[in-house]
């Protein structure tokens, strides 16, 4: 489909006195016996577009009145999510890593192979299979898709484990063979998994043993478009999806496609029409429709190390406009402290989330009359990927949901 740039009065539809409501409460979970008692607030269910308000969480008022420690076992930490866990943990005053496995780094210091975070007083890396897991309250793991499944099987069933991975997103275990080239390996513990976008399945990620945490284009899809497909604001058919991705998107393993005299200065698209995130997408927007959805959708590959923007072209229901599809969303996250919606005509920019758990979007009206264009951005990283497994670990483990996660946004 074709559009251009709207004019000023219609481009943005949030009020220019901006959005009130941001000192929100931390969610409480049940209580392990390591954890910090927190008082209960009121639940939600999966894909609520309801949002409850949470106090900000102050690390040092949490360090002061800090419970006992979680002991965390990082598996992959050579890899970039491994290390984005590494560097938000530095901040989280109850998160201690422990174990750190790396097959081909076994026996090194993490420092020497991520020097930026030398000043870390971190265990040496180790091979899985000479993990220790008898000291490890949780587990982050950070391994590649395919070889997440049996190693999880093998765990102890006393761990609580948010999996970055796409081995336990899909509920259906014939779609995922069907997408992925293999047979599901583990389909007892696929039965178990709960999906881990955390806005919108809070009760379902708390009472949890294994989250399967939610892909980076997925998560800056959903989070726009699940709220308007549950509340019948917008059309089923003709969801276009326009996403852009950075490098560190693909992993830290060496590739040709990769290398920097293959990306610079250009921009590519990739998985055309067969993108392994398409069937994760359209499950969140089928179970929120009840109904099949089906979407087009494109990711491209841009010069930069991090940083995603998802472009949103969908048709409006019969007496809905745009500023409809705005309005509901502020109210949906209106209490939700890394959710925002930007003021006025002001763009979404990758840079403005940077480092940070933020997911930042607007809505405005397409020239096209009936359509309207939705714009989202996160740190693929952070948001998409190890911000969100430590939002979704303080909620299993009782926390406040935001411990250790509020590094601002780095700009410029």
């Amino acid at each position: 489909m074709t559009s251009s740039t709207a004019a000023p009065a219609r481009a943005g539809l949030a009020p220019q006195n901006g959005i009130a409501g941001y000192n929100s409460k931390p969610f409480a979970g049940f209580m392990l016996k390591t954890a910090q008692q927190i008082r209960p607030l009121s639940l939600r269910v999966r894909g609520s577009a309801a949002s409850s308000q949470r106090k900000l969480f102050s690390p040092k008022a949490a360090a002061a009145k800090s419970g006992d420690v979680v002991r965390i076992a990082v598996l992959g930490a050579s890899g970039y999510t491994g290390a984005e866990i590494v560097r938000i943990l530095a901040n989280h005053p109850q998160f201690d890593i422990k174990v750190m496995t790396a097959d081909r780094k076994a026996g090194e210091q993490f420092g020497s192979v991520f020097p930026h975070l030398i000043s870390q007083d971190l265990p040496r890396l180790v091979a899985i299979k000479d993990a220790d897991f008898s000291s490890v309250d949780a587990v982050f793991c950070c391994l590649p898709h395919g070889t997440t499944q049996e190693i999880i099987k093998g765990l102890p069933r006393h761990l609580k484990i948010v999996d970055l991975s796409a081995d336990f997103r899909l509920c259906d275990i014939n779609e995922y063979a069907e997408w992925y080239g293999h047979s599901h390996r583990a389909p007892e513990l696929q039965e178990e998994a709960v999906y881990g976008l955390t806005e919108l399945n809070r009760d379902g990620i708390r009472n949890a043993r294994l989250v399967a945490n939610p892909g980076c284009y997925p998560t800056s899809i959903q989070l726009p478009l699940v709220p308007l497909v549950k509340s019948k604001l917008i059309k089923l058919t003709n969801i276009i999806i326009d996403a852009k991705s950075g490098v560190s998107g693909a992993g830290r393993g060496a590739k040709e496609a990769n290398l920097y005299t293959e990306i610079a200065e250009g921009i590519q698209s990739y998985g055309i029409t067969s993108h392994r995130h398409v069937p994760e997408i359209e499950q969140g927007l089928t179970d929120a429709a009840l109904s099949k959805v089906t979407i087009s959708f494109t990711p491209h590959l841009m010069c930069m190390k991090r940083g995603m923007q998802s472009t949103m072209y969908v048709e409006l229901e019969s007496g809905v406009t745009a500023s409809d599809l705005y309005e509901h969303l502020k109210s949906t996250y209106e209490g939700e402290e890394f959710v925002k919606l930007l003021h006025g005509s002001s763009a979404p920019r990758t840079s403005h989330v940077a480092g940070s758990n933020y997911c930042l979007m607007n809505v405005y009206e397409d020239r096209i009359p009936g359509r309207a264009i939705i714009i989202s951005v996160i740190d693929n990283l952070v948001k998409g990927a190890s911000g969100q497994a430590i939002q979704n670990l303080n909620l299993m483990m009782g926390l406040p949901e935001n411990m250790g996660l509020q590094y601002q946004p780095l700009f410029p």
